[in-house]
């Protein structure tokens, strides 16, 4: 069985029906859940997330739908199915930085501290709308249904 992570703009996508890749967001879930992937979801994620639907609808003058999203959010990821790992920046925050100075910035804090993460619980595959993570060289980004095949495949 394949695990894959996901990251913070699949998530918000997948709970925000205005995000531009809601759809997209679906299709990848589903086409996921079909292959019997198992999906982790970080704390660091959830915590990212929260934030943009709080500040996306008080931007977009839909303040008035946040306690939806966030219900949305937490029904889709309840707290016994995260993935605590805020706790060990911390421990890795010689390497967080590392990584960042390796990539010029390209991978940031949060992403660096969700890559060494995936290293050391040996998971290869994030689910991201994020190129960012191209760059690192231990993880494969699925941002397309169809990659979900060929990744299950190999």
């Amino acid at each position: 069985m394949t695990t894959a992570i996901i990251d913070t703009n699949v998530l918000v996508a997948l709970v925000d029906g205005h995000d531009k890749w809601h759809q997209r967001a679906i299709a990848l879930r589903d086409s996921l859940l079909a292959a019997q992937a198992q999906l982790v979801y970080f704390d660091c994620v959830i915590n990212e997330a929260i934030g943009v639907i709080g500040r996306r609808a008080e931007e977009q003058r839909r303040s008035d739908q946040f306690s939806r999203l966030l219900d949305g959010l937490l029904t889709i990821v309840p707290e016994q199915n995260i993935t605590w790992i805020a706790a060990s920046a911390q421990r890795l925050f010689a390497s967080i930085a590392e990584l960042c100075h390796q990539h010029q910035g390209r991978v940031n804090f949060h992403d660096a501290l969700m890559a060494l993460a995936c290293r050391e619980l040996s998971i290869s595959v994030i689910v991201s709308f994020d190129a960012d993570f191209d760059h690192v060289d231990w993880l494969e980004r699925i941002s397309e249904p169809v990659q979900v095949q060929g990744l299950l495949a190999s």
